[in-house]
């Protein structure tokens, strides 16, 4: 959905809700400027709906501590929107953000879990790398290891694209098929209300650096060495399961589980039916529940 369509998605809007929504939101100030004005409309779609602020609440109702950072370029941070210099950098700053976090005294000493979900998936599986010691387990949606076929642009396409980066990496130029369309069975209409979401075609720096990190990841799969839960949609066509099956197969993770959802697509929290969200909760909780019970026990 282009920026000039989103004011449609909110019916009965003023003309200058309208202008602040549909203005260019490249830069934080912009972002930051909608989503103030829409933030009671958009918190309680996030709670209704397990969108990203619904999500850390209902694992917060279930007795844990969430933190969150929105990265450099997305969310309210400062920086190019969804413009992505280095993939190392950015992992790096989310290293140094749950370090400090850790050390806060309510914190210190209590087990930790990584989340990921898409591409947090393949910042999870990063800063494990980093920091191979340093939780005590992860829970991985859908995680980003690798870009469906179905995703991934033609040989002699990435080949140009890879050119073009080097003198123009902010550019949006990727061709990219509706994301929305692709990752929501259900709730698709839903996609838009996220006001300060990127809804443009990937700039090309960052699409570089997302092929990058996945072939890095892929080669990489045997290192995974710290307690896994992975969850994914059996019918995902944004990030392919089958890498998730080798994730499985191939960590050195003494415990790890790998949950497929039959018919399933990639927004397992947020596009699916309401008995399947549940369902991807309660596995996520349970899982949590006993990973804690057990780290507390061996402390």
């Amino acid at each position: 959905m282009a920026a000039s369509q989103l004011s449609s998605k909110f019916n009965g809007i003023s003309d200058d809700l309208k202008k602040i929504l549909d203005a260019n939101m490249d830069q934080a100030p912009a972002r930051r400027r909608a989503r103030d004005a829409f933030k009671d409309v958009q918190l309680s779609i996030d709670h209704c709906l397990f969108k990203f602020a619904g999500i850390a609440r209902k694992l917060a109702s279930a007795g844990y501590g969430v933190c969150a950072m929105d990265y450099p370029g997305f969310g309210l941070s400062d920086g190019l929107h969804c413009y992505i210099e280095s993939f190392d950098q950015l992992v790096d700053d989310v290293v140094e953000y749950y370090s400090k976090v850790k050390e806060r005294p309510e914190f210190r000493g209590r087990p930790s879990f990584l989340f990921g979900q898409s591409m947090g998936g393949a910042v999870a599986l990063k800063v494990h790398f980093k920091q191979p010691n340093a939780w005590n387990g992860a829970v991985l949606l859908a995680p980003m290891c690798k870009i469906a076929d179905d995703m991934y642009p033609p040989f002699i396409v990435v080949q140009i694209l890879l050119t073009i980066a080097k003198f123009l990496p902010k550019s949006k130029m990727v061709p990219q098929k509706d994301l929305a369309d692709l990752a929501f069975r259900e709730k698709k209409e839903t996609a838009g209300y996220n006001v300060v979401a990127y809804k443009d075609k990937p700039r090309l720096k960052t699409a570089v650096e997302l092929l990058h990190t996945t072939d890095e990841i892929a080669r990489r799969l045997e290192e995974v060495s710290l307690p896994l839960l992975i969850l994914h949609g059996e019918a995902d066509v944004v990030t392919d399961p089958s890498v998730s099956k080798a994730l499985y197969e191939k960590a050195s993770s003494k415990d790890k589980n790998l949950i497929l959802y039959k018919d399933a697509y990639h927004s397992l929290l947020e596009g699916e039916p309401d008995d399947v969200i549940f369902r991807v909760f309660d596995d996520i909780i349970s899982w949590l529940d006993d990973h804690s019970k057990n780290d507390v026990n061996q402390s």
